[in-house]
């Protein structure tokens, strides 16, 4: 493993009181995690410093409509500083395929840019991010043009899921080389594909995750969705844990701070379970509400989905802090990613005023706060 590789997944693999040869960094004491970090080398001296992943998820703007918005653009700069004056000490990138429908049986690399445009783009982005001390995750992931969820594919025959699979290896695969070749600190396999790795189609995905492995030698995640991350069968090839964090706090309109704060430690119990089972790190590879009365409720309907919206800058900044109030005690956490603020802040086109960005409502001082805080994963100065 390449030695920025090993720097990277210091910072990811927990609870080991010793660090594997090249690494720096871990956080605590306990046991839990320790067969995983043994996977990655001989041990050496106890590690003395680590910082959670204080992450923000940077949407990318690859509209032809746009030009010098998006990834690695002089505006991408001034968000990089946004993101590090917010406490932030990660980025997550987002590239997309496209698929045309749930029984497709392949992915279009590109998206509304050339695929070469984009693949320099975030060349250009990540070493942007590693210049400034940013570490980056990197984020393949699938546009479904219908619309509906991709957790849903289903390429019908075992010929079509054998086709399908053999594109998406494809798919992967390329954006692994770029991930090694700019040394990307993570580099997630999937995101929220239930209908592959929860079920009997499962074990054509691990083949998939070895050869990704060949090519890219840093960590591994994969994003489950919130409610299928303990259906995921594929962790046992993974390095990290990955939850797309969506998390209901309470069922009623008009939530009390003390029913929020509950629903808050309903997740961060979940969590540290799904860690000690798996004797693995734990992130939230997406997180977010949108200001909207009763976020909590629903909040992974997409704006778009929800029609008429009364617009509450105070329910998005209390489903913020209530649910960090309770991860950031769980040493099994090891961070999280924000989503999402765009590639420009300036830029307005991507979404309502009410929806996922906390830059500039009452939640970005929340995130602020928990960022510049401590998290019980940290260790050292």
């Amino acid at each position: 493993m390449k030695a920025w590789a090993l720097g990277a997944l210091s910072l990811l693999l927990l609870s080991s009181a010793s660090a594997s040869a090249g690494r720096t960094d871990s956080f605590t004491d306990s046991t839990f995690a320790t067969s995983a970090f043994a996977t990655f080398g001989p041990d050496s001296a106890p590690a003395s410093r680590y910082r959670a992943l204080r992450g923000i998820t940077l949407g990318p703007i690859e509209s032809q409509m746009q030009p010098g918005r998006g990834y690695g653009s002089k505006a991408f700069e001034q968000t990089l500083s946004e993101v590090q004056h917010l406490g932030g000490n990660w980025i997550s990138l987002t590239v997309f395929g496209r698929v045309w429908d749930l029984d497709s049986t392949g992915v279009e690399p590109s998206f509304e840019a050339p695929c070469a445009e984009t693949r320099e783009n975030i060349r250009r982005s990540v070493r942007l991010a590693h210049q400034r001390g940013l570490r980056v995750l990197l984020v393949p992931h699938l546009w479904v043009e219908s619309r509906k969820w991709r957790a849903e594919l289903d390429p019908g025959s075992d010929a079509g899921w054998a086709k399908w699979a053999a594109s998406y290896r494809r798919f992967l695969l390329d954006w692994a080389q770029i991930a090694e070749d700019s040394a990307v600190d993570l580099f997630a396999v999937g995101v929220e594909l239930r209908s592959w790795v929860t079920t009997t189609r499962a074990p054509s995905f691990l083949p998939i995750v070895r050869d990704v492995r060949r090519v890219y030698q840093g960590p591994l995640t994969y994003a489950a969705n919130w409610d299928d991350a303990d259906d995921t069968v594929i962790w046992g090839e993974l390095d990290v844990v990955g939850i797309n964090a969506f998390y209901q706090l309470h069922w009623e309109d008009d939530a009390t701070t003390q029913q929020l704060a509950a629903g808050g430690e309903r997740v961060a119990e979940q969590v540290r379970a799904l860690g000690r089972r798996y004797d693995k790190p734990v992130i939230f590879t997406e997180f977010g509400y949108i200001a909207r009365k009763n976020t909590a409720i629903k909040p992974w309907l997409w704006p778009e989905e929800l029609g008429q919206v009364v617009m509450d800058q105070t329910a998005q900044e209390d489903a913020y802090g209530a649910l960090l109030a309770a991860m950031v005690e769980v040493p099994e956490f090891a961070g999280l990613f924000v989503w999402r603020m765009y590639a420009d802040l300036a830029d307005l086109s991507q979404e309502p005023d009410w929806g996922f960005s906390p830059w500039g409502k009452r939640a970005q001082h929340v995130l602020r706060g928990a960022y510049r805080g401590r998290f019980a994963a940290d260790r050292g100065p």
